[in-house]
């Protein structure tokens, strides 16, 4: 977790120590969307990563209500990006607007993503998770006893 800056334009500096893998893995290319499980963040894939969940989703039945949105969501606001010269991504505007973001972020890597946050809607939702959340309730220790970390 990296708390970042939003600029002006809407662009935010990818930190030094990822930029090496990311060119590794995809040359800078990647594509930002909403997440649908919760609209209250931006999901960044490197753009293979993303093209193999889009496939995934794609599969989904079409005729499912909860298919369709989730297609409409999460691919229908897919948006790519690529790093600039300094390495920077342009966060489109009305993907922004969606997640709530403006000045101040957090960068959250999530395996084979990034997660961006507004600053102040993931303390909240970490103040939440923490206390009394499905990892703090009694939901969290059945679901994920055989997990061991």
């Amino acid at each position: 977790m990296i708390e970042i800056s939003i600029d002006p334009k809407g662009r935010i500096a990818i930190p030094t120590r990822y930029r090496e893998q990311i060119n590794k893995v995809c040359a800078g290319s990647f594509v930002v969307t909403i997440d649908p499980s919760s609209f209250k963040c931006l999901l960044i894939y490197p753009t293979p990563e993303f093209e193999e969940s889009q496939r995934k989703v794609e599969k989904l039945p079409n005729m499912l209500p909860e298919a369709r949105e989730l297609q409409r969501v999460f691919i229908g606001h897919a948006s790519d990006v690529d790093l600039d010269s300094q390495g920077r991504l342009l966060i489109p505007g009305p993907l922004r607007k969606l997640a709530g973001l403006d000045k101040s972020a957090t960068l959250v890597g999530q395996g084979n993503k990034f997660e961006l946050w507004d600053q102040e809607r993931w303390n909240e939702m970490t103040n939440s998770w923490v206390n009394g959340g499905v990892l703090g309730g009694k939901e969290g220790e059945e679901q994920f006893a055989d997990l061991s970390l």
